[in-house]
């Protein structure tokens, strides 16, 4: 919390999806950014978590996630990437089983499968979930 501060800003309220395959997690680039980011976003007014994240996967990702197979993972609070004001971004993390296979569309420009290795491409929270999944021994 920035105690003091007359530009305090709420922090931002993301949700997002963990999945990892053959080791790997992946992660998505937004066309016109450089880091690559947990696969989610946020909420419309009124929407739940399962409903939010099920949304958002199948805009950027055009998959289908099986409402009934989410598993909370994490709940997350780190330094939002590119906001200048100190902005915290809570992000929720699920694990859920998917239909399909996973390709980018619409503002995502690139999907990749990221190591511990490839963690400084990732903001913060992208770096404390590989940290998180290789301490778990799932991610190398």
């Amino acid at each position: 919390m920035h105690l003091g501060s007359d530009n305090f800003a709420p922090p931002i309220d993301s949700l997002a999806w963990i999945h990892v395959r053959d080791r790997r997690l992946l992660s998505v680039r937004t066309t016109g950014k450089t880091k690559f980011y947990l696969p989610g976003g946020k909420r419309e007014p009124g929407e739940g978590d399962v409903a939010g994240l099920c949304r958002e996967i199948r805009e950027e990702l055009g998959i289908t996630l099986d409402p009934l197979s989410f598993r909370f993972f994490a709940a997350l609070e780190e330094q939002a990437d590119g906001f200048a004001d100190g902005r915290l971004v809570r992000m929720t993390c699920y694990t859920a089983a998917h239909e399909g296979e996973p390709a980018p569309s619409r503002e995502i420009a690139e999907a990749a499968w990221l190591s511990t290795a490839d963690a400084p491409v990732c903001p913060p929270a992208g770096q404390r979930v590989l940290r998180m999944l290789a301490d778990a021994g799932l991610v190398d």
